[in-house]
């Protein structure tokens, strides 16, 4: 079967990312801050600072996300790569906001808790997949039949 879910998740995180880019060209420009400054108002300042917290951790969240849906389980990495995507995004409108919203850190501390869960999931499955065929233990089926569930 092929990852369709992921790879629709990813083009909406590729998407996403790009949109926060975007925002701060807009905010370069509405505030006269020319590259290669990364500092001006602090109206600028936060749009900056939202867009490279979720850039630092865009390359956790795809190898977690497509590590997770290869080894795990597709549809559950899925779901979470599209809460983790809202989390970020509710996060930038809320630190870019003037003055920054209250909760601002509400939503990073959820995105935090989805790619904690994905990279739980990640290490899961390549820990299953791996004692499968390189030990020939199927432990998912060994706690089945220990368990008395089939």
């Amino acid at each position: 079967m092929e990852p369709v879910f992921l790879g629709a998740v990813t083009i909406l995180a590729l998407l996403e990312q790009a949109y926060f880019s975007l925002q701060v060209i807009y905010a370069r420009r509405k505030y006269s801050v020319s590259p290669p400054s990364t500092t001006g108002p602090d109206e600028f300042n936060r749009i900056y600072r939202a867009q490279a917290n979720c850039a630092e951790y865009f390359p956790l969240f795809i190898t977690a996300l497509w590590t997770s849906g290869i080894f795990f389980s597709e549809g559950l990495s899925s779901l979470c790569g599209l809460l983790y995507l809202h989390g970020r995004l509710q996060y930038f409108w809320d630190t870019s906001q003037t003055p920054p919203c209250a909760s601002r850190l509400a939503p990073l501390y959820f995105c935090a808790n989805v790619l904690w869960a994905l990279i739980g999931c990640s290490t899961l499955g390549v820990f299953l997949s791996f004692s499968k065929i390189y030990l020939d233990m199927d432990l998912c089926q060994t706690a089945i039949a220990a368990l008395d569930l089939d």
